[in-house]
Formats: structure tokens, C-alpha cells, sequence
């Protein structure tokens, strides 16, 4: 049972696994819908890419779509995958700052030395 669940968080975060992707669900919202056309218009792609990767998000359980005549219209399914973007924003901002920390002591290690 273990190993279906790890394969079934795999699935989702393959789908997440592309850039397009990401920049999908983040002009996405839980409680407004987006047609693709918006989507084409504000991510500057071809429709046909966009529909690519939303068919890749849909097929995870990401988003829902419903459509509308010619029209398809697409928001996110649960809002907890921004906030899964907000620990990915979390974690890169702390590789950050530990970088600059560790700049920081090699550039005063370097003067301590130059100064002998």
C-alpha cells in the first residue's frame, strides 16, 4: 500500500515536472475559471502547447476543465498546490540565504589571509 502511495505523489509531481507547467498553475485559481484562450494569451505560447499541458495537469487531478461550446475553461482542483509552491519558494529562499552565509565566511577568510 505504501509503494501506490508514493507512486500515485510520483505521478502528480511529474506533472508539475515541467516549467510551462508551473507557470499553468500559477495563472490558475481554485474558484475562477480560465479559458485556454486567456491561458495562450497570458503565458505568449500557442494554444496547442498550452492544451498539451493542461491535458498533463488534468490527468494528474490538478485542474478541472469544463467546456463551454468551442471553449475550455480550466481552474485548480485543490488550492494546496500553491501552497506546495509556497514551500518550494520557502526552501529556495533558505538555499539562498545559506549561500550568501557561506560567500560571506570564504570572502572573510580570504581577507584574514590576505592580511597576514
Amino acid at each position: 500500500m505504501t509503494g501506490d502511495l508514493f507512486d500515485l505523489r510520483t505521478r502528480v509531481i511529474k506533472a508539475l515536472a515541467h516549467p510551462m507547467r508551473l507557470k499553468i498553475i500559477d495563472q490558475l485559481e481554485i474558484d475562477q475559471e480560465r479559458c485556454v484562450c486567456e491561458l495562450v494569451d497570458a503565458l505568449g505560447c500557442d494554444q496547442p502547447l498550452v492544451s498539451k499541458h493542461l491535458a498533463v495537469l488534468k490527468n494528474a487531478g490538478l485542474v478541472t476543465s469544463r467546456q463551454e461550446g468551442t471553449s475550455v475553461y480550466y481552474k485548480l482542483r485543490t488550492p494546496c498546490v500553491k501552497k506546495f509552491f509556497d514551500c518550494i519558494d520557502h526552501v529556495l529562499k533558505e538555499k539562498l540565504q545559506a549561500t550568501n552565509e557561506e560567500m560571506s565566511r570564504l570572502i572573510d577568510c580570504k581577507k584574514f589571509s590576505m592580511s597576514k
